[in-house]
């Protein structure tokens, strides 16, 4: 009778349509039963193409068919429609399903705060997240997740991501000697936010969020082209010359097909740790009229809390630092509320996020 080992054995011999890997090493066979003249092999892929189930079956049957005269049945689970929502570049990450673009128009808005903040909230939701800091010119993810100093693990070429409260990080600064200055030309640019995606070695995941360069330039160009990037968050202050930014940043997601998944207000009001009552120091709401010219929404108003501060310096971002506090509960929401777009975009193909002329703030 066969083993499970030998039928496991003639699996890493099926490779992936168009990567290097097989499906065991990608870990997309689910399940493995063997009957006495049944064999039931159930495979969980991320692509819906009717092509690639069929050439993977074809494969299976033919590589375990050598071994013994048996039935295989080979049950093929992939997502319902295509995920068509970025500039339809190939999928060179197959075990994650879902890509979120963190930006922002401007430097010092908080980008990286909300990053860590939402994917921590996420995984605290029992999603399995990982966030990728693309941010090469000033990568900040490594001390806010308290990594810093932490070296990753190399297999051969390739990297495994750290793991830190539950979320697995991976960043440039984590591969640079601390302090070091990071000066990139375009090219550049493009080509090691490229061999990052291709060297990482992500276990799978349900997200994984990309800490983006401030700005609308060429990494957000390369990471649309690379991947099919199933939505994008925009964070911003209330200030107009930030609202003047993140339009720029609003308009490069149309532009790159990417669905705005809606907008972060941050900074938005300040709570007076002996109190607890808020204060609009900066202004408050002042992003809704930029959502509704963008058919979006606004996701959530993160106030100026003196944790947040403590908790990014620290490496214990305020949704670990202090998860009953009101801020964490802001993000808790706000992650709620990506998730739902996230899946609304698997099931339909995107969201309503139709161009129209931008309002001058």
């Amino acid at each position: 009778m066969l083993k499970k080992t030998d039928i496991e054995e003639k699996l890493k011999l099926v490779i992936y349509p168009g990567f290097q890997k097989n499906i065991i090493e990608f870990g997309f066979v689910k399940e493995l039963e063997i009957k006495e003249h049944l064999i039931n092999i159930e495979l969980d892929i991320p692509s819906s193409s009717p092509t690639i189930e069929n050439q993977l079956r074809d494969e299976i049957v033919k590589r375990i068919s050598v071994l013994e005269e048996v039935e295989i049945v080979v049950t093929v689970n992939k997502p319902s429609l295509p995920r068509e929502t970025s500039s339809h570049g190939k999928n060179v990450l197959p075990n994650i399903q879902n890509f979120v673009m963190v930006s922002s128009g401007k430097g010092g808005v908080g980008k990286s705060t909300t990053t860590v903040n939402l994917a921590i909230a996420l995984a605290q939701q029992g999603k399995r997240v990982g966030v990728l800091d693309l941010d090469i010119y000033g990568p900040n993810i490594p001390r806010m997740m308290g990594i810093e100093g932490e070296q990753p693990i190399f297999l051969g070429k390739n990297i495994k991501p750290i793991m830190a409260h539950n979320v697995q990080v991976m960043s440039i600064g984590s591969l640079v000697e601390r302090g070091a200055s990071l000066i990139w030309k375009g090219a550049m640019v493009t080509q090691a936010i490229e061999q990052m995606l291709e060297d990482i070695l992500w276990d799978k995941l349900d997200v994984l969020l990309f800490d983006m360069p401030p700005g609308t330039g060429d990494a957000q160009l390369t990471l649309a082209q690379s991947l099919p990037v199933t939505a994008g968050v925009c964070v911003t202050t209330p200030q107009k010359v930030a609202l003047d930014d993140t339009i720029r940043s609003m308009d490069m997601f149309k532009q790159l097909h990417v669905p705005i998944a809606g907008i972060v207000e941050n900074m938005s009001g300040f709570i007076c740790p002996e109190s607890g009552k808020e204060y609009d120091i900066f202004g408050k709401g002042t992003t809704q009229p930029l959502a509704d010219n963008y058919q979006t929404k606004v996701l959530g108003y993160i106030p100026i809390e003196p944790a947040i501060r403590e908790g990014g310096d620290s490496g214990l971002p305020i949704t670990v630092l202090a998860p009953n506090c009101e801020t964490s509960k802001r993000y808790q929401t706000i992650a709620t509320k990506l998730w739902s777009t996230v899946l609304q975009v698997n099931q339909e193909g995107g969201v309503n996020n139709e161009k129209i002329q931008p309002t001058i703030f």
